[in-house]
């Protein structure tokens, strides 16, 4: 994923709102939303380069999801893993606490920059892998949003993300309109409000709003999740080709229990 935002409510009957875009090239293969063939308690899209992914649900009642850290000053180790590898590992791990503690101590740092969201029932997590350094936090419950930097650093994208999200579950309008806002193609901002990630001022504005719209580079996916106390989850995932060109959703009525579904082509 490229751009998350989620409001975490732990004691409300609904306890986790997301919704979220994965920015890529479009020439790298990947699987859509759905139950991986060899491990089908995972449910999720999956990069066919790597065999990771960038976003995932599990059967036991856990999800996962990975940015990368944009970021000139983060050092990126030659032959490193892909990032991606670390979605399926934190939802099959039987200790998540005892892995989550592995990876901020040092493991992590075989990884280039990234963020990780990764949480259940009983807790939330972030892991930041960047410059320099690596931080692990149990979140509290309210409105957050992530991209390719810190927890809740204000870029443009992420601001607007987190308000359309919060305005959608405030008016009903939730999720349509939340999506509305993830699929903006254009910010009307100053250069000054641009984050200097070390791209270049003309890519810094191609990639400013929640949509990244490209021929070779942008948009692929908009995933957005509600998840009850009860282990129902809702899940779905609208996929893009170049030039924001329609290429299909699919929707998920889940069971941490049965994994019930229910596809839309």
């Amino acid at each position: 994923m490229c751009l998350i935002a989620f409001d975490y409510r732990p004691q409300a009957s609904a306890w986790l709102h997301l919704v979220a875009n994965r920015d890529e090239s479009f020439a790298r293969p990947s699987a859509p939303l759905g139950a991986w063939p060899e491990e089908p308690d995972i449910i999720g899209g999956r990069d066919l380069v790597a065999g990771g992914s960038w976003f995932a649900v599990h059967r036991r009642g856990r999800f996962a999801a990975v940015t990368n850290v944009r970021d000139p000053a983060t050092e990126s180790p030659p032959d490193g893993p892909s990032r991606g590898h670390l979605v399926p590992e934190a939802l099959k791990t039987d200790d998540l606490s005892g892995w989550l503690n592995a990876l901020a101590s040092s493991e992590a740092y075989r990884y280039a920059g990234f963020n990780l969201l990764v949480g259940d029932h009983s807790g939330l997590w972030h892991l930041h892998r960047g410059r320099g350094a690596i931080q692990l936090n149990r979140l509290t419950a309210g409105l957050h949003g992530l991209s390719n930097a810190r927890l809740d650093t204000p870029w443009p994208k992420l601001t607007l993300a987190r308000q359309g999200l919060a305005d959608s579950l405030l008016d009903g309008g939730w999720p349509q309109s939340a999506l509305a806002v993830m699929h903006r193609q254009c910010l009307d901002i100053d250069d000054q409000a641009l984050p200097d990630t070390g791209v270049g001022l003309t890519l810094e504005r191609q990639l400013a709003p929640p949509f990244i719209l490209g021929e070779t580079y942008g948009t692929r996916a908009t995933t957005w999740l509600e998840w009850h106390q009860n282990g129902h989850l809702e899940l779905s995932e609208r996929r893009f080709g170049p030039n924001a060109s329609n290429l299909g959703e699919t929707h998920l009525s889940l069971s941490t229990e049965h994994w019930d579904r229910t596809l839309q082509a």
